[in-house]
């Protein structure tokens, strides 16, 4: 009865924690917004991860062991893993830079579409037609937000380029997600949330020095709060592709379009418009779809 239970919510499961930490995430994502002009989004990741860095090894010392406890036989692929996530995000900060930030994130979220392909050519998922119809509605529901937002209304072809950046970015978070799948199967969820922060701090330090801004410690501390926050998100995501497929938990990331309008409402009196709530109500529907389908055992096996 328990192992049935299991294999009947594992799905569910998996979708709580990522929309979780998609949730999480979105308000790391507004950072750049909250700081304004005091400080440049290099600088505000920077020491994001940082502080995430920290966090974990507080973590570490809470737990009573050694770092070495933690380390990976696949640092290579951890390293890869950042390396990805940081040029993907160094892509997107680029394009919504030089093109509108509406239409960027449109591009951005193309991560979805190339994630499913990966699934299926490189971890032989298999995806059925209730799959297709909840990642369909899913995407759908994002379209809808893009759409009432002005996405491609002022297109010219001088943003051509930026937005095959975007498109390359998209793809390479698509790969990111790809990784994070094998390698929370692979290590320890604290070891791949320590390995992330290492190498996006290697990565960081020199662009974030390059474009950093003169700034009080008592202006940063609001962003060195953001280590802890990024650190549990990243724990959320982990969690969720141990517990499902990226089929599943892939189409999720839609749902940062209704928690960035939710982040707009509270905070920059953004009033949504009737397409951002039907687009919200639309990626729900694609959302349960998609946790209701039967997870395959070896998918709730993975919780273990």
């Amino acid at each position: 009865m328990a192992l049935r239970k299991s294999l009947l919510n594992s799905n569910a499961e998996a979708m709580i924690w990522v929309v979780l930490g998609t949730a999480l995430f979105s308000l790391i994502f507004a950072s750049g917004k909250f700081g304004g002009d005091s400080m440049s989004v290099l600088q505000i990741q920077f020491l994001r991860y940082i502080s995430g860095f920290v966090t974990l090894l507080c973590v570490v010392a809470c737990n009573g062991e050694r770092l070495r406890a933690y380390r990976s036989a696949r640092p290579f692929s951890h390293a890869m893993r950042a390396a990805f996530g940081v040029s993907g995000g160094f892509a997107l900060i680029y394009s919504s830079a030089a093109m509108p930030i509406v239409d960027a994130t449109a591009l951005g979220l193309l991560y979805v579409v190339f994630i499913i392909p990966l699934a299926v050519l490189v971890l032989k998922e298999t995806v059925t037609k209730q799959h297709m119809i909840g990642i369909t509605l899913s995407f759908a529901g994002a379209g809808f937000i893009m759409i009432s937002r002005g996405a491609f209304t002022q297109f010219e072809p001088a943003y051509l380029v930026p937005a095959g950046i975007a498109v390359l970015g998209a793809a390479l978070l698509a790969i990111e997600g790809l990784m994070i799948r094998v390698l929370s199967h692979a290590d320890r969820p604290l070891t791949v949330l320590l390995y992330v922060n290492f190498f996006g701090i290697l990565f960081l330090a020199v662009p974030a020095l390059m474009t950093w801004k003169a700034a009080s410690l008592s202006a940063m501390a609001p962003f060195l709060l953001l280590g802890p926050i990024a650190v549990a998100a990243q724990y959320c995501v982990v969690r969720g592709y141990r517990l499902a497929s990226l089929a599943i938990v892939g189409p999720v990331d839609y749902a940062w379009l209704v928690f960035a309008a939710i982040i707009g409402f509270l905070f920059f009196n953004e009033i949504p418009t009737a397409g951002v709530l039907a687009g919200a109500v639309i990626i729900a529907i694609g959302g349960v779809v998609l946790a209701i389908i039967k997870p395959e055992p070896e998918a709730a096996r993975a919780e273990d």
